[in-house]
């Protein structure tokens, strides 16, 4: 039997990146797929290597099941249908992955814009809470529980230079996390958060092939390299499976050592 048989997961911002790594790795589990994103297509510039196909397409081509629902997470009523959607079409949720987000960085905090700051509290902050919130109630009319894995980030747990919106919607995100794991434990309702480093997705394309950047990262990382989608992929599915039922309220990092030290040989 598939870890994940027959369970209905919707992946946010699942276009690209780690939303699509998960929602491609959750269906070859045996799971049945809502890919949702503002839009269809990957986004440009990205590693993944059937960049000509969408999501779903993906999926299907490897025997999975998945439909697509088009949400921008900040709309509260968008995300509401995605749920609905969901409901209508596979008759239950039992897996929510927050994963659309955003990043900037690249500026002291004094050079940040109030746009640049709104941009990473919605979508990383308000959209993980609405996201939540959905889900909460489905799985409360539903009365069996379910699970909620929300994509932080390192930036949750640490500072980081020059990225400070990002990094205080991140921390919002973790306490969101927290909060949620407290409230909902008595529902059986699991709460996780994934809090990957860098990344090879489009978002870190630029930084990746800034070789003055990726020198210096590497040598900052015990493992001595970048994260892999299917390294937070492949960490979701035991999240999002029975395999981890008695793991709650928890940010997992998944950063190769990053964490634990400034590395430098």
């Amino acid at each position: 039997m598939a870890r994940l048989q027959d369970k209905v997961v919707i992946v946010t911002g699942s276009a690209s990146g780690f939303g699509r790594g998960i929602a491609v790795a959750c269906a070859r589990e045996g799971a049945k797929v809502v890919v949702s994103d503002v839009h269809e297509k990957p986004n440009a510039g990205g590693f993944e290597t059937d960049g000509n196909l969408t999501t779903v397409e993906a999926i299907e081509k490897a025997g999975g099941r998945a439909v697509y629902v088009a949400a921008d997470v900040t709309k509260s009523d968008q995300v509401a249908n995605l749920v609905a959607r969901t409901v209508e079409t596979y008759g239950r949720l039992d897996v929510m992955v927050n994963n659309a987000g955003v990043y900037r960085n690249g500026k002291r905090l004094h050079e940040f814009g109030e746009e640049d700051l709104d941009v990473c509290f919605d979508v990383n902050a308000k959209g993980t809470f609405f996201g939540a919130q959905e889900a909460v109630k489905q799985f409360l009319a539903q009365g069996d529980g379910g699970v909620i894995i929300n994509l932080v980030s390192t930036a949750g747990l640490q500072g980081h230079p020059n990225q400070s919106v990002y990094n205080i919607s991140k921390g919002a995100q973790a306490n969101l996390t927290r909060c949620l794991a407290i409230e909902y434990g008595q529902d059986k309702i699991r709460v996780n958060g994934i809090c990957p480093t860098y990344a090879k997705t489009s978002l870190t394309r630029e930084l990746f092939d800034d070789k003055d950047f990726d020198q210096v990262f590497t040598e900052s990382i015990p493992l001595k390299r970048w994260g892999e989608v299917d390294d937070i992929a492949n960490l979701a599915v035991f999240l999002a499976s029975d395999e981890s039922s008695y793991i709650h309220g928890d940010l997992i990092k998944v950063d190769g050592g990053e964490t634990l030290c400034r590395y430098s040989v």
